[in-house]
Protein backbone atom coordinates (compact mmCIF):
# COMPACT_ATOMS: atom_id res chain seq x y z
CA UNK A 1 0.00 0.00 0.00
CA UNK A 2 1.34 3.69 -0.67
CA UNK A 3 2.55 5.69 2.26
CA UNK A 4 0.35 8.26 3.01
CA UNK A 5 3.57 10.51 2.43
CA UNK A 6 3.63 9.53 -1.24
CA UNK A 7 0.42 11.97 -2.30
CA UNK A 8 -2.18 11.13 -4.41
CA UNK A 9 -0.37 12.03 -7.73
CA UNK A 10 2.61 9.49 -6.87
CA UNK A 11 1.17 6.74 -5.38
CA UNK A 12 1.79 3.36 -6.68
CA UNK A 13 -2.13 1.42 -5.94
CA UNK A 14 -3.97 2.94 -9.49
CA UNK A 15 -4.09 0.87 -12.40
CA UNK A 16 -2.55 1.91 -15.83
CA UNK A 17 -5.61 3.66 -18.41
CA UNK A 18 -5.71 2.57 -21.84
CA UNK A 19 -6.83 5.73 -23.62
CA UNK A 20 -6.88 4.34 -26.98
CA UNK A 21 -9.95 1.88 -26.03
CA UNK A 22 -13.61 2.88 -26.67
CA UNK A 23 -15.45 3.95 -23.84
CA UNK A 24 -19.17 2.67 -23.51
CA UNK A 25 -21.66 4.62 -21.61
CA UNK A 26 -24.19 2.60 -19.99
CA UNK A 27 -27.76 3.21 -18.38
CA UNK A 28 -28.32 5.68 -21.50
CA UNK A 29 -26.20 8.30 -20.53
CA UNK A 30 -24.27 10.56 -23.05
CA UNK A 31 -22.18 13.99 -22.59
CA UNK A 32 -24.40 16.96 -22.40
CA UNK A 33 -24.19 19.58 -24.98
CA UNK A 34 -22.04 22.42 -25.06
CA UNK A 35 -25.22 24.38 -25.42
CA UNK A 36 -28.84 23.65 -25.89
CA UNK A 37 -30.17 24.12 -29.96
CA UNK A 38 -33.63 23.92 -29.57
CA UNK A 39 -36.14 24.24 -26.74
CA UNK A 40 -39.68 22.04 -26.68
CA UNK A 41 -43.05 24.13 -26.13
CA UNK A 42 -46.31 22.09 -25.94
CA UNK A 43 -44.59 19.62 -28.30
CA UNK A 44 -42.98 21.78 -30.86
CA UNK A 45 -39.15 22.54 -31.48
CA UNK A 46 -37.94 25.85 -31.22
CA UNK A 47 -34.86 26.85 -32.66
CA UNK A 48 -32.20 28.78 -30.08
CA UNK A 49 -29.70 29.45 -32.52
CA UNK A 50 -29.17 29.84 -36.79
CA UNK A 51 -28.12 26.33 -38.19
CA UNK A 52 -25.43 27.37 -39.59
CA UNK A 53 -23.42 28.39 -35.91
CA UNK A 54 -23.42 24.62 -34.89
CA UNK A 55 -23.92 22.22 -37.49
CA UNK A 56 -21.51 20.97 -39.99
CA UNK A 57 -21.27 23.49 -42.85
CA UNK A 58 -21.59 21.56 -46.35
CA UNK A 59 -18.41 21.74 -48.77
CA UNK A 60 -17.29 25.15 -48.89
CA UNK A 61 -17.33 26.74 -52.46
CA UNK A 62 -14.17 27.89 -53.42
CA UNK A 63 -15.49 30.85 -53.47
CA UNK A 64 -17.08 31.31 -49.68
CA UNK A 65 -14.31 33.31 -48.20
CA UNK A 66 -16.30 36.01 -50.49
CA UNK A 67 -19.25 35.38 -48.27
CA UNK A 68 -17.35 35.47 -45.24
CA UNK A 69 -15.78 38.89 -46.16
CA UNK A 70 -19.09 40.46 -47.25
CA UNK A 71 -20.70 39.12 -43.72
CA UNK A 72 -17.69 40.75 -41.39
CA UNK A 73 -17.99 43.77 -43.39
CA UNK A 74 -22.00 44.10 -42.58
CA UNK A 75 -20.76 43.35 -39.01
CA UNK A 76 -18.31 46.38 -39.25
CA UNK A 77 -20.70 48.76 -40.97
CA UNK A 78 -23.01 48.04 -38.00
CA UNK A 79 -20.31 49.09 -35.18
CA UNK A 80 -20.03 51.87 -37.56
CA UNK A 81 -23.06 53.46 -37.29
CA UNK A 82 -23.37 52.32 -33.35
CA UNK A 83 -20.09 53.92 -32.53
CA UNK A 84 -20.60 57.10 -34.75
CA UNK A 85 -24.77 57.42 -33.31
CA UNK A 86 -23.28 57.33 -29.47
CA UNK A 87 -19.95 59.56 -30.37
CA UNK A 88 -21.04 61.98 -32.56
CA UNK A 89 -21.80 64.63 -30.09
CA UNK A 90 -20.53 66.70 -27.05
CA UNK A 91 -16.72 65.91 -26.08
CA UNK A 92 -15.76 63.10 -28.49
CA UNK A 93 -17.63 64.73 -31.39
CA UNK A 94 -15.35 64.67 -34.59
CA UNK A 95 -12.63 62.31 -32.87
CA UNK A 96 -13.74 58.87 -34.82
CA UNK A 97 -13.86 60.58 -38.39
CA UNK A 98 -10.05 62.29 -37.83
CA UNK A 99 -6.65 60.70 -38.02
CA UNK A 100 -4.79 59.92 -35.01
CA UNK A 101 -2.90 62.59 -32.91
CA UNK A 102 -5.19 65.64 -34.88
CA UNK A 103 -5.65 68.23 -33.21
CA UNK A 104 -3.57 67.06 -30.49
CA UNK A 105 -5.77 63.78 -29.73
CA UNK A 106 -4.28 60.70 -29.64
CA UNK A 107 -7.34 57.86 -28.86
CA UNK A 108 -7.12 53.96 -29.59
CA UNK A 109 -9.98 53.91 -32.16
CA UNK A 110 -8.56 56.73 -34.17
CA UNK A 111 -4.73 54.60 -34.10
CA UNK A 112 -4.22 53.09 -37.98
CA UNK A 113 -5.69 49.60 -38.82
CA UNK A 114 -7.25 49.81 -35.41
CA UNK A 115 -9.55 52.77 -36.34
CA UNK A 116 -11.09 50.40 -39.00
CA UNK A 117 -13.21 48.13 -36.14
CA UNK A 118 -14.67 51.51 -35.31
CA UNK A 119 -15.33 53.66 -38.01
CA UNK A 120 -14.41 50.86 -41.06
CA UNK A 121 -17.73 51.40 -42.45
CA UNK A 122 -16.93 53.42 -45.58
CA UNK A 123 -14.20 50.71 -46.01
CA UNK A 124 -16.83 48.13 -46.02
CA UNK A 125 -18.94 49.61 -48.74
CA UNK A 126 -16.32 49.92 -50.92
CA UNK A 127 -15.12 46.31 -50.75
CA UNK A 128 -18.58 45.45 -51.05
CA UNK A 129 -18.51 46.92 -54.34
CA UNK A 130 -15.11 45.19 -55.29
CA UNK A 131 -17.00 41.64 -54.06
CA UNK A 132 -19.99 42.16 -56.26
CA UNK A 133 -17.86 43.25 -59.44
CA UNK A 134 -16.28 39.76 -58.71
CA UNK A 135 -19.27 37.98 -58.23
CA UNK A 136 -21.47 39.18 -60.73
CA UNK A 137 -18.85 38.28 -63.38
CA UNK A 138 -17.73 35.09 -62.38
CA UNK A 139 -20.71 32.82 -64.27
CA UNK A 140 -20.54 35.50 -67.46
CA UNK A 141 -16.85 35.39 -67.62
CA UNK A 142 -16.44 32.02 -67.30
CA UNK A 143 -18.67 31.04 -70.54
CA UNK A 144 -16.44 33.76 -72.07
CA UNK A 145 -13.38 31.88 -71.91
CA UNK A 146 -15.58 28.20 -72.92
CA UNK A 147 -16.44 30.42 -75.75
CA UNK A 148 -20.08 29.93 -74.75
CA UNK A 149 -21.73 33.13 -76.18
CA UNK A 150 -25.28 31.76 -76.82
CA UNK A 151 -26.03 30.80 -72.84
CA UNK A 152 -23.74 33.89 -71.80
CA UNK A 153 -26.70 35.80 -73.59
CA UNK A 154 -28.94 33.29 -71.57
CA UNK A 155 -27.33 34.15 -67.95
CA UNK A 156 -26.55 38.27 -68.87
CA UNK A 157 -30.45 38.23 -70.33
CA UNK A 158 -31.62 36.53 -66.57
CA UNK A 159 -29.23 38.30 -64.25
CA UNK A 160 -29.97 41.78 -65.31
CA UNK A 161 -33.46 41.17 -65.43
CA UNK A 162 -33.87 40.33 -61.76
CA UNK A 163 -31.26 42.41 -59.90
CA UNK A 164 -33.79 45.67 -59.30
CA UNK A 165 -36.24 43.35 -57.71
CA UNK A 166 -33.45 41.34 -56.04
CA UNK A 167 -31.78 44.54 -54.27
CA UNK A 168 -35.58 46.80 -53.93
CA UNK A 169 -38.00 44.04 -52.97
CA UNK A 170 -36.52 43.79 -49.38
CA UNK A 171 -36.21 47.35 -49.11
CA UNK A 172 -39.57 48.13 -49.88
CA UNK A 173 -41.05 45.31 -47.46
CA UNK A 174 -38.51 46.40 -44.41
CA UNK A 175 -38.92 49.86 -44.95
CA UNK A 176 -43.15 49.68 -44.74
CA UNK A 177 -43.49 47.49 -41.97
CA UNK A 178 -41.09 49.61 -40.05
CA UNK A 179 -43.27 52.55 -40.32
CA UNK A 180 -46.40 50.81 -40.04
CA UNK A 181 -44.18 49.38 -36.14
CA UNK A 182 -43.55 53.51 -35.50
CA UNK A 183 -47.11 54.66 -35.80
CA UNK A 184 -48.89 51.29 -34.39
CA UNK A 185 -46.20 52.09 -30.98
CA UNK A 186 -46.39 55.79 -31.92
CA UNK A 187 -42.25 55.35 -31.55
CA UNK A 188 -39.96 58.97 -31.35
CA UNK A 189 -37.03 58.18 -33.63
CA UNK A 190 -34.16 61.13 -34.29
CA UNK A 191 -34.06 61.07 -37.98
CA UNK A 192 -37.78 60.49 -38.44
CA UNK A 193 -40.56 62.24 -37.04
CA UNK A 194 -44.12 61.31 -36.73
CA UNK A 195 -45.49 64.34 -37.91
CA UNK A 196 -48.45 62.84 -40.35
CA UNK A 197 -50.53 59.66 -40.07
CA UNK A 198 -49.64 56.32 -41.35
CA UNK A 199 -51.18 56.58 -44.95
CA UNK A 200 -49.29 59.82 -45.37
CA UNK A 201 -46.44 58.03 -44.30
CA UNK A 202 -47.03 55.62 -46.66
CA UNK A 203 -47.47 58.05 -49.72
CA UNK A 204 -44.36 60.04 -48.39
CA UNK A 205 -42.02 56.70 -48.79
CA UNK A 206 -43.58 56.14 -52.18
CA UNK A 207 -42.68 59.38 -53.57
CA UNK A 208 -39.19 59.10 -52.18
CA UNK A 209 -38.74 55.85 -53.11
CA UNK A 210 -39.65 55.81 -56.91
CA UNK A 211 -36.72 58.94 -57.32
CA UNK A 212 -34.61 56.75 -55.07
CA UNK A 213 -34.80 53.68 -56.84
CA UNK A 214 -34.53 55.23 -60.49
CA UNK A 215 -31.08 54.28 -62.44
CA UNK A 216 -30.53 57.19 -64.40
CA UNK A 217 -31.50 59.64 -60.75
CA UNK A 218 -29.68 63.08 -61.44
CA UNK A 219 -29.55 65.67 -58.71
CA UNK A 220 -30.72 65.53 -55.03
CA UNK A 221 -29.26 64.14 -52.00
CA UNK A 222 -28.34 59.95 -52.06
CA UNK A 223 -30.31 58.91 -49.26
CA UNK A 224 -33.38 57.31 -48.59
CA UNK A 225 -34.76 59.00 -45.34
CA UNK A 226 -36.91 56.40 -44.43
CA UNK A 227 -33.83 54.14 -43.93
CA UNK A 228 -30.20 56.53 -44.45
CA UNK A 229 -28.27 53.72 -44.30
CA UNK A 230 -29.04 52.11 -47.48
CA UNK A 231 -27.74 54.88 -50.04
CA UNK A 232 -25.38 52.30 -51.42
CA UNK A 233 -28.10 50.32 -53.10
CA UNK A 234 -28.40 52.47 -56.01
CA UNK A 235 -24.79 52.75 -56.33
CA UNK A 236 -24.84 48.69 -56.31
CA UNK A 237 -27.54 48.72 -58.76
CA UNK A 238 -25.79 51.19 -61.08
CA UNK A 239 -22.59 49.20 -60.71
CA UNK A 240 -24.20 45.89 -61.78
CA UNK A 241 -25.17 47.87 -65.10
CA UNK A 242 -21.72 48.90 -65.12
CA UNK A 243 -20.41 44.92 -65.15
CA UNK A 244 -23.28 43.64 -67.03
CA UNK A 245 -22.53 46.01 -70.33
CA UNK A 246 -18.98 45.57 -69.69
CA UNK A 247 -19.15 41.41 -70.06
CA UNK A 248 -21.58 41.80 -73.14
CA UNK A 249 -18.95 44.38 -75.03
CA UNK A 250 -15.85 42.78 -73.92
CA UNK A 251 -17.34 38.82 -74.88
CA UNK A 252 -15.64 38.88 -78.23
CA UNK A 253 -12.62 40.65 -77.14
CA UNK A 254 -9.11 38.25 -77.17
CA UNK A 255 -7.86 37.48 -73.52
CA UNK A 256 -5.32 40.69 -73.55
CA UNK A 257 -7.54 43.43 -75.11
CA UNK A 258 -10.64 42.28 -72.79
CA UNK A 259 -8.00 43.25 -69.82
CA UNK A 260 -6.49 46.10 -71.21
CA UNK A 261 -10.13 47.56 -71.78
CA UNK A 262 -11.04 46.51 -67.78
CA UNK A 263 -7.87 48.70 -67.13
CA UNK A 264 -9.38 51.19 -69.14
CA UNK A 265 -12.47 51.25 -67.89
CA UNK A 266 -10.78 51.50 -64.36
CA UNK A 267 -8.63 54.58 -65.23
CA UNK A 268 -11.25 56.50 -66.65
CA UNK A 269 -14.09 56.07 -63.61
CA UNK A 270 -11.05 57.03 -61.58
CA UNK A 271 -8.67 59.48 -62.75
CA UNK A 272 -10.95 61.28 -65.89
CA UNK A 273 -14.26 61.49 -64.33
CA UNK A 274 -15.58 61.03 -60.35
CA UNK A 275 -16.80 57.28 -61.25
CA UNK A 276 -15.35 55.65 -58.31
CA UNK A 277 -17.98 53.28 -57.53
CA UNK A 278 -17.96 52.04 -61.45
CA UNK A 279 -14.08 51.88 -60.40
CA UNK A 280 -14.40 49.44 -57.39
CA UNK A 281 -17.21 47.07 -59.42
CA UNK A 282 -14.37 46.80 -62.86
CA UNK A 283 -11.67 45.89 -60.41
CA UNK A 284 -13.55 43.20 -59.34
CA UNK A 285 -14.60 41.93 -62.31
CA UNK A 286 -10.80 42.02 -63.10
CA UNK A 287 -9.51 40.14 -60.45
CA UNK A 288 -12.17 37.21 -61.43
CA UNK A 289 -10.83 37.27 -64.79
CA UNK A 290 -7.53 37.27 -63.45
CA UNK A 291 -8.01 34.16 -60.70
CA UNK A 292 -10.31 32.42 -64.00
CA UNK A 293 -6.99 32.82 -65.86
CA UNK A 294 -5.04 31.81 -63.24
CA UNK A 295 -7.11 28.37 -62.90
CA UNK A 296 -6.54 27.67 -66.95
CA UNK A 297 -3.04 28.37 -67.06
CA UNK A 298 -3.50 31.25 -68.92
CA UNK A 299 -2.18 34.44 -67.68
CA UNK A 300 -0.28 37.16 -69.14
CA UNK A 301 3.61 36.06 -69.45
CA UNK A 302 4.51 39.49 -67.28
CA UNK A 303 2.06 38.18 -64.37
CA UNK A 304 3.60 34.92 -64.04
CA UNK A 305 7.27 35.67 -63.49
CA UNK A 306 5.63 37.39 -60.31
CA UNK A 307 5.04 33.66 -59.06
CA UNK A 308 7.93 33.47 -56.94
CA UNK A 309 7.21 36.78 -55.02
CA UNK A 310 3.70 36.20 -54.18
CA UNK A 311 3.85 35.92 -50.97
CA UNK A 312 5.88 38.95 -50.29
CA UNK A 313 3.76 40.81 -52.93
CA UNK A 314 0.12 39.77 -50.83
CA UNK A 315 1.27 40.59 -48.03
CA UNK A 316 2.66 44.07 -48.74
CA UNK A 317 -0.60 44.48 -50.35
CA UNK A 318 -2.79 43.07 -47.24
CA UNK A 319 -0.10 45.63 -44.91
CA UNK A 320 -0.87 48.95 -47.16
CA UNK A 321 -5.03 47.96 -47.30
CA UNK A 322 -5.24 48.49 -43.97
CA UNK A 323 -3.30 51.61 -43.73
CA UNK A 324 -5.29 53.07 -46.68
CA UNK A 325 -8.53 51.99 -45.16
CA UNK A 326 -8.07 54.21 -42.21
CA UNK A 327 -8.31 57.37 -44.31
CA UNK A 328 -9.48 60.04 -41.91
CA UNK A 329 -13.08 61.67 -43.63
CA UNK A 330 -14.48 64.02 -41.22
CA UNK A 331 -14.40 66.45 -44.17
CA UNK A 332 -14.14 66.31 -48.25
CA UNK A 333 -11.60 68.98 -48.08
CA UNK A 334 -8.33 66.96 -48.99
CA UNK A 335 -6.25 70.01 -47.52
CA UNK A 336 -7.52 68.96 -43.83
CA UNK A 337 -6.21 65.93 -44.58
CA UNK A 338 -2.76 66.91 -45.50
CA UNK A 339 -2.70 67.94 -41.66
CA UNK A 340 -2.66 64.51 -40.26
CA UNK A 341 0.34 62.80 -39.58
CA UNK A 342 1.26 60.35 -42.20
CA UNK A 343 -1.19 61.40 -44.91
CA UNK A 344 0.90 64.58 -46.41
CA UNK A 345 2.57 62.77 -49.39
CA UNK A 346 -0.55 60.42 -49.42
CA UNK A 347 -2.73 63.26 -49.46
CA UNK A 348 -0.88 64.57 -53.31
CA UNK A 349 -1.81 61.23 -55.09
CA UNK A 350 -5.80 62.54 -55.09
CA UNK A 351 -6.70 62.70 -58.88
CA UNK A 352 -8.36 66.06 -59.76
CA UNK A 353 -11.39 64.19 -60.81
CA UNK A 354 -12.72 62.59 -57.64
CA UNK A 355 -14.82 65.01 -55.40
CA UNK A 356 -15.12 63.18 -52.21
CA UNK A 357 -10.98 62.03 -51.64
CA UNK A 358 -11.51 59.12 -49.23
CA UNK A 359 -12.89 56.93 -52.04
CA UNK A 360 -9.63 57.09 -54.05
CA UNK A 361 -7.81 55.41 -51.09
CA UNK A 362 -10.43 52.95 -50.37
CA UNK A 363 -10.68 52.00 -53.93
CA UNK A 364 -7.11 50.82 -53.29
CA UNK A 365 -7.57 49.31 -50.21
CA UNK A 366 -10.49 47.36 -51.19
CA UNK A 367 -9.06 46.29 -54.24
CA UNK A 368 -5.61 44.78 -52.47
CA UNK A 369 -7.73 43.37 -49.45
CA UNK A 370 -10.07 41.66 -51.73
CA UNK A 371 -6.86 40.55 -54.26
CA UNK A 372 -4.68 39.39 -51.17
CA UNK A 373 -6.89 37.33 -49.10
CA UNK A 374 -7.34 34.02 -51.48
CA UNK A 375 -3.86 34.00 -51.55
CA UNK A 376 -2.94 34.22 -47.45
CA UNK A 377 -4.06 31.09 -46.11
CA UNK A 378 -4.89 31.71 -42.38
CA UNK A 379 -6.70 34.66 -43.48
CA UNK A 380 -8.64 33.23 -46.17
CA UNK A 381 -9.40 30.53 -43.52
CA UNK A 382 -10.94 32.85 -41.29
CA UNK A 383 -13.50 34.39 -43.56
CA UNK A 384 -14.39 30.35 -44.34
CA UNK A 385 -15.39 30.22 -40.40
CA UNK A 386 -19.02 28.91 -39.58
CA UNK A 387 -19.29 32.94 -37.91
CA UNK A 388 -18.64 34.54 -40.97
CA UNK A 389 -20.56 32.09 -43.87
CA UNK A 390 -23.30 32.84 -41.15
CA UNK A 391 -22.51 36.56 -41.47
CA UNK A 392 -22.21 35.99 -44.78
CA UNK A 393 -25.75 34.79 -45.43
CA UNK A 394 -27.68 37.19 -43.27
CA UNK A 395 -25.31 40.06 -44.48
CA UNK A 396 -27.75 41.60 -46.19
CA UNK A 397 -30.51 41.55 -43.41
CA UNK A 398 -27.98 43.22 -41.26
CA UNK A 399 -27.64 45.42 -43.86
CA UNK A 400 -31.18 46.82 -43.78
CA UNK A 401 -32.57 45.58 -40.28
CA UNK A 402 -29.45 47.17 -38.06
CA UNK A 403 -30.78 50.98 -39.19
CA UNK A 404 -33.79 51.08 -37.79
CA UNK A 405 -32.60 48.89 -34.40
CA UNK A 406 -30.57 51.51 -33.57
CA UNK A 407 -32.42 54.75 -34.03
CA UNK A 408 -35.49 52.29 -31.99
CA UNK A 409 -34.15 50.49 -29.32
CA UNK A 410 -30.44 51.14 -29.42
CA UNK A 411 -31.32 55.24 -28.76
CA UNK A 412 -33.49 54.33 -26.11
CA UNK A 413 -30.93 51.95 -24.14
CA UNK A 414 -28.19 54.44 -24.94
CA UNK A 415 -30.14 57.10 -23.16
CA UNK A 416 -30.42 55.29 -20.45
CA UNK A 417 -26.80 54.47 -20.38
CA UNK A 418 -26.28 57.97 -20.19
CA UNK A 419 -25.79 59.02 -23.59
CA UNK A 420 -28.51 61.59 -24.31
CA UNK A 421 -28.40 65.35 -25.80
CA UNK A 422 -31.02 67.81 -25.01
CA UNK A 423 -33.22 66.33 -27.85
CA UNK A 424 -33.53 62.52 -25.87
CA UNK A 425 -34.23 64.87 -22.76
CA UNK A 426 -37.09 66.51 -24.39
CA UNK A 427 -38.69 63.85 -26.07
CA UNK A 428 -37.73 60.50 -24.07
CA UNK A 429 -37.40 61.84 -20.34
CA UNK A 430 -38.61 58.38 -18.86
CA UNK A 431 -35.41 56.20 -20.31
CA UNK A 432 -32.74 59.26 -19.07
CA UNK A 433 -29.88 57.87 -16.89
CA UNK A 434 -31.95 54.44 -15.72
CA UNK A 435 -28.86 52.30 -16.24
CA UNK A 436 -26.38 54.54 -14.92
CA UNK A 437 -23.24 52.17 -16.01
CA UNK A 438 -20.03 54.21 -15.69
CA UNK A 439 -18.67 56.05 -18.31
CA UNK A 440 -15.01 55.13 -17.78
CA UNK A 441 -12.74 53.21 -20.34
CA UNK A 442 -11.37 54.40 -23.89
CA UNK A 443 -12.89 55.84 -26.35
CA UNK A 444 -15.27 53.78 -28.10
CA UNK A 445 -14.89 51.02 -25.08
CA UNK A 446 -16.71 52.66 -22.42
CA UNK A 447 -18.31 50.42 -20.23
CA UNK A 448 -21.83 52.50 -20.82
CA UNK A 449 -21.17 52.42 -24.88
CA UNK A 450 -20.66 48.34 -24.52
CA UNK A 451 -23.49 47.07 -21.87
CA UNK A 452 -26.10 48.17 -24.29
CA UNK A 453 -25.00 45.87 -27.05
CA UNK A 454 -26.00 42.72 -24.47
CA UNK A 455 -29.56 43.60 -25.92
CA UNK A 456 -28.79 44.94 -29.45
CA UNK A 457 -26.14 42.52 -30.27
CA UNK A 458 -28.86 39.56 -29.87
CA UNK A 459 -31.61 41.37 -31.02
CA UNK A 460 -30.16 42.78 -34.04
CA UNK A 461 -29.23 39.11 -35.39
CA UNK A 462 -32.37 37.47 -35.02
CA UNK A 463 -34.22 40.60 -37.05
CA UNK A 464 -31.48 40.02 -39.63
CA UNK A 465 -31.75 36.40 -39.73
CA UNK A 466 -35.80 36.83 -39.14
CA UNK A 467 -35.68 39.46 -42.39
CA UNK A 468 -33.14 37.06 -43.94
CA UNK A 469 -35.74 34.05 -43.98
CA UNK A 470 -38.78 36.15 -44.02
CA UNK A 471 -37.93 38.93 -46.87
CA UNK A 472 -34.92 38.56 -48.50
CA UNK A 473 -34.76 35.00 -49.35
CA UNK A 474 -38.22 34.84 -50.58
CA UNK A 475 -37.62 37.86 -52.68
CA UNK A 476 -34.93 36.18 -54.79
CA UNK A 477 -37.05 33.20 -55.33
CA UNK A 478 -39.73 35.77 -56.34
CA UNK A 479 -37.04 37.69 -59.16
CA UNK A 480 -36.28 33.94 -60.40
CA UNK A 481 -39.86 32.86 -60.41
CA UNK A 482 -41.06 36.20 -62.12
CA UNK A 483 -38.16 35.70 -64.65
CA UNK A 484 -39.41 32.11 -65.61
CA UNK A 485 -42.56 33.72 -65.80
CA UNK A 486 -41.78 36.57 -68.18
CA UNK A 487 -40.14 34.33 -70.88
CA UNK A 488 -43.17 31.92 -70.72
CA UNK A 489 -41.42 28.60 -68.95
CA UNK A 490 -39.76 27.83 -72.66
CA UNK A 491 -36.45 28.76 -72.23
CA UNK A 492 -33.93 26.74 -70.54
CA UNK A 493 -32.84 27.78 -67.12
CA UNK A 494 -29.82 30.62 -67.28
CA UNK A 495 -26.19 28.81 -66.60
CA UNK A 496 -24.42 28.83 -63.58
CA UNK A 497 -21.19 27.76 -62.96
CA UNK A 498 -20.39 26.79 -59.60
CA UNK A 499 -18.19 29.33 -57.54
Amino acid sequence: MSSPRDGILNGRDFESIDFNRDVTFTNGWKPARSFPKSITLKGRSWKLWPKALYEKPEKLRPTAWLDGLRGFAALIVYFHHHSLWVHDEGATKGIFENGFGFDGKYYLATFPVIRNFFTGGHFAVSTFFVISGYVLSLTPLSLIHAGEYVKLGDNISSALFRRWLRLYLPIIATVVISIVIRHALSLWTRPLKLDCNLLEDLRNFYLEFKNFSFVFKEGGGPWLSYNMHLWSIPVEFRGSIVIYTSLVAFSRCSRNARLLCQVGLIYYFMFICDGWYCATFVAGMLLCDLDLLAKRGELPTFIKRLEPAKGFIYYHLLIFSLLLSGVPSASQDVEQLAKIRGWYYLSLLKPQAVFDYKWFYLFWASVWLVAAIPRITWLKRFFETRFCQYLGRTSFGLYMIHGPVLWTLGDRLYTAAGWHTAEHLQNIPRWADKLPFPNRGPVGLEISFLVPHIVLIPVTFALAELVTRAIDTPSVKFASWFYRWAIGGTASQPTRVKA
